[in-house]
């Protein structure tokens, strides 16, 4: 039997990866997002193309827009919230239109969950920037990356919460929000704090997406930046690996509703921005990269590896790509689609 989701932010990364593997195994989908990333256009091209047409309903809207966002979840037993400002230095930028799009947009994702009468589920796209800079971990600094001194499994759910930069503020904000329509109002939700995620259809900038946005740059000839030491390490998690993820809830909801759970790729699953992806790069690429040099950036953390633990007894769930290969089909997409860049 087919269920009837509601993906906001749809015809991004994430959203039109999800929305794919949604289509294929049937299910009914309405896509709410206003097109405002570069890459929506050309993700909701290649749906139609490989679906038709008529194969999802699209909502051309915005979350701050209550009216349209809550007729439009009258109907939905799924809510993926993914729609969000992404960037956090455009939220330092632009902060009071950071928290009108994630503080607010998810507010009133959630009140349009509750008014439905449906009792939908609502999964919820959270990322690891709610520790914070993490100060009272110690980290070492080794010669090629920067790690962790004892948390030997990443950092857990329960690391104090510590929003930094108006960006960590405003998801945050959504993150205890969507905790809490759990607790208050019994609505059936899912919060994923999500680490570095990648794969197919990433239309990397500078600001964001930045595996993605190497590998464009690199294989496009564009200029290349790195800020601070390029040392500062992340664990990456495949776009795949993390619907997984959402499945897995969606499967389990009876037991994890109201549970919030890291998605990252784990220690196994970790490179250091420049100093190791650099070069995995320059192999790909079969020559050097010029890059230029620019200060840490704010809120930026050292290291950010999520234990994921957690997720592995409650969901079931384990990471199958490794940053290897996965990196490795990323450039080979890239390559293939240089037409889109």
């Amino acid at each position: 039997m087919s269920h009837h989701f509601l993906v906001t932010g749809g015809a991004g990364f994430i959203g039109s990866n999800y929305v794919h593997r949604l289509l294929a195994r049937g299910e009914k989908v309405t896509i709410y997002d206003n097109l405002s990333r570069a890459g929506a256009p050309r993700n909701l091209k290649w749906l139609a193309d490989t679906f038709g047409s008529d194969s999802f309903q699209l909502v051309n809207g915005d979350v701050r827009d209550v009216a349209l966002l809550t007729a439009t979840a009258r109907q939905a037993e799924v809510i993926v919230h993914l729609a969000g400002q992404v960037a956090v230095t455009t939220s330092i930028l632009k902060p009071r239109e950071d928290f009108e799009i994630n503080a607010i947009g998810t507010f009133n994702t959630l009140e349009a969950a509750r008014l439905s009468g449906n009792n939908p589920i609502v999964l919820y796209a959270s990322t690891n920037k709610v520790y914070g800079g993490m100060e009272n971990v110690e980290v070492v600094e080794t010669a090629s990356r920067w790690t962790y001194k004892d948390l030997d499994f990443g950092c857990p759910e329960n690391q104090p919460l510590d929003f930094h930069s108006p960006y960590g503020c405003s998801k945050g904000a959504g993150d205890q929000y969507v905790r809490d329509y759990n607790r208050i109002y019994g609505l059936r939700t899912v919060v994923f704090r999500q680490s570095c995620i990648y794969g197919p259809r990433q239309f990397g900038v500078e600001d964001q997406g930045w595996v993605a946005w190497f590998i464009i740059a690199a294989v496009t000839g564009r200029p290349l930046s790195i800020y601070g030491d390029g040392k500062q390490v992340r664990d990456l998690l495949h776009v795949y690996d993390l619907l997984d993820g959402y499945d897995l809830a969606l499967e389990k909801i009876d037991t994890v509703s109201g549970k919030i759970f890291n998605m990252g790729g784990g220690p196994a699953n970790t490179l250091s921005v420049w100093t190791e992806f650099g070069p995995l790069l320059e192999k790909l690429l079969g020559k050097p990269i010029p890059i230029s040099r620019g200060d840490w950036r704010p809120g930026d953390q050292a290291v950010f590896i999520a234990d994921t633990r957690k997720a592995q007894a409650e969901l079931g769930w384990l990471p199958k790509y490794d940053v290897e290969n996965g990196v490795r089909q990323l450039f080979e997409w890239v390559c293939a689609n240089k037409d889109l860049f």
